[in-house]
C-alpha cells in the first residue's frame, strides 16, 4: 500500500510539473478568405490545413495550450486547395486525423470558433503568452502584412526574445513590424525594388515561400498575378533570405525567429518550436 501511494504521488508530481512547464502559444491566422491580385480579381484562400494543424497537433500533444487569434477575431477560413493528402506525405490516416482535430476545435465555425482578436490578446497581456506561430496559405498576404495589431505583438515578442515561428506565406506578417508597413507594401506593388529601413528583423536570416516556388505555382491564379511576393518583401526590408531546395522542407532559425519555407516544412518547424518551448 505504501509503495502504491508513492507511485500515485510520483505520478501526480510528474503531471503537476508537466502542467507547470506547459507553454501558451499564440497561433495567429488571417481574417481574410481571399487575396486581391494585381488585376483586381480575388483569389479564394485561407490557411493551409497541414501548415496549421501539423504544428498545432505537435504542440497539443506536448501539453502546450493554444490560443487562436486573428486581427479582428473572426473565424478563419481553410484554403480548399489545402484539403490534400499529398501535403501529409500521402498518408490518408494522418490527413484524416488532422482534419478531424480541426473540426473538433471548431476553428472555422462562425458561431463557435474559439478565436479572439489581437486587440483582446493585448488586453489579456502579451506576457501571458510564450510563443507565437503564424501558418501559411495566401491569406496572411492580405491582412497580416499590414495589421498594426500584428506589428505591435511582434515588436513585444521581439523585445523579449520570445519564440516567433512563421511558415510558408506566414512570414509576410513580419512586415507589419515596419514603421509604416502599409506605405511600404503600397510602394512595393508598383516597384519591386523599393526598400525600407527601421525594421526590427533587418539582418535576420529567414525564409518563406520562395519566388521560384511562386513561379512554379502561378497557374493556380488562372492568369492573375500577386501584387508582390513574400521573398521580395522580406528581402527588400532587410532580411538575409536563405532559400532552400524547391518544395523540400527547409527551416531557418535565427535568434528568436523560426521560419519555414513551404508546406513540406510544417512538421519540422513544429518540432523545432516544441523543442524550444521545452527548454
Amino acid at each position: 500500500m505504501n509503495n502504491l501511494r508513492k507511485i500515485v504521488v510520483a505520478t501526480a508530481l510528474i503531471a503537476s510539473s508537466s502542467m507547470a512547464n506547459a507553454a501558451n502559444v499564440l497561433v495567429v491566422l488571417s481574417d481574410s478568405n481571399s487575396l486581391e491580385l494585381k488585376d483586381g480579381e480575388h483569389f479564394s484562400t485561407g490557411f493551409y490545413l497541414n501548415e496549421l494543424m501539423q504544428p498545432v497537433k505537435l504542440l497539443m500533444d506536448s501539453g502546450d495550450e493554444i490560443t487562436f487569434t486573428t486581427p479582428l477575431g473572426n473565424a478563419p477560413t481553410m484554403d480548399k486547395h489545402s484539403a490534400s493528402v499529398k501535403d501529409f506525405g500521402g498518408d490518408q490516416q494522418a490527413f484524416d486525423e488532422h482534419l478531424k482535430l480541426l473540426q473538433q476545435l471548431k476553428l472555422t465555425d462562425p458561431e463557435q470558433s474559439p478565436v479572439i482578436s489581437l486587440s483582446r490578446v493585448e488586453q489579456i497581456g502579451y506576457d501571458q503568452y510564450d510563443a507565437v506561430f503564424v501558418p501559411g496559405g495566401h491569406a496572411p498576404m492580405q491582412d497580416l502584412s499590414v495589421s498594426p495589431e500584428m506589428g505591435k505583438l511582434l515588436r513585444a515578442f521581439h523585445a523579449q526574445g520570445k519564440p516567433t515561428a512563421l511558415l510558408c506565406h506566414g512570414p509576410i506578417a513580419l512586415i507589419s513590424a515596419l514603421p509604416d508597413a502599409k506605405a511600404y507594401t503600397s510602394k512595393l506593388e508598383s516597384n519591386p525594388k523599393v526598400t525600407d529601413s527601421g525594421w526590427i528583423y533587418s539582418g535576420y536570416k529567414m525564409v518563406s515561400f520562395t519566388n521560384n516556388e511562386e513561379q512554379a505555382a502561378k497557374g493556380m491564379f488562372n492568369g492573375g498575378q500577386m501584387k508582390f511576393t513574400p521573398e521580395t518583401a522580406l528581402s527588400n526590408a532587410g532580411a538575409q533570405f536563405q532559400a532552400g531546395e524547391k518544395w523540400a522542407s527547409h527551416v531557418v532559425v535565427d535568434r528568436e525567429l523560426i521560419t519555414g519555407q513551404n508546406p513540406s516544412s510544417a512538421l519540422d518547424i513544429g518540432k523545432i518550436l516544441v523543442n524550444r518551448l521545452s527548454r
